[in-house]
């Protein structure tokens, strides 16, 4: 059976890292963290791949791009 894993787990994982990502490296973050075959889901899309799930939270404007890469815009989880 797959992992399934909310897109506010991985957001919450960027707040807590306090650091900038390139998408190779949220990537290799989110596969470290939750494994190579999780996949994921958020409020109005499943059963993502991690790319899938980065290329869907810049779609959505999550990231704030930095010197660095990109690092999660405060406040742009939902809550709920």
């Amino acid at each position: 059976m797959t992992n399934q894993i909310h897109g506010h787990d991985v957001m919450e994982m960027m707040t807590a890292s306090n650091q900038s990502y390139s998408k190779g490296s949220l990537k290799e973050a989110i596969i470290g963290k939750f494994g190579s075959e999780a996949r994921f889901h958020t409020c109005s899309a499943e059963n993502m791949t991690a790319e899938e799930l980065i290329e869907f939270l810049a779609q959505r404007g999550k990231f704030k791009e930095n010197t660095g890469g990109f690092s999660l815009k405060p406040d742009s989880m939902c809550r709920h």
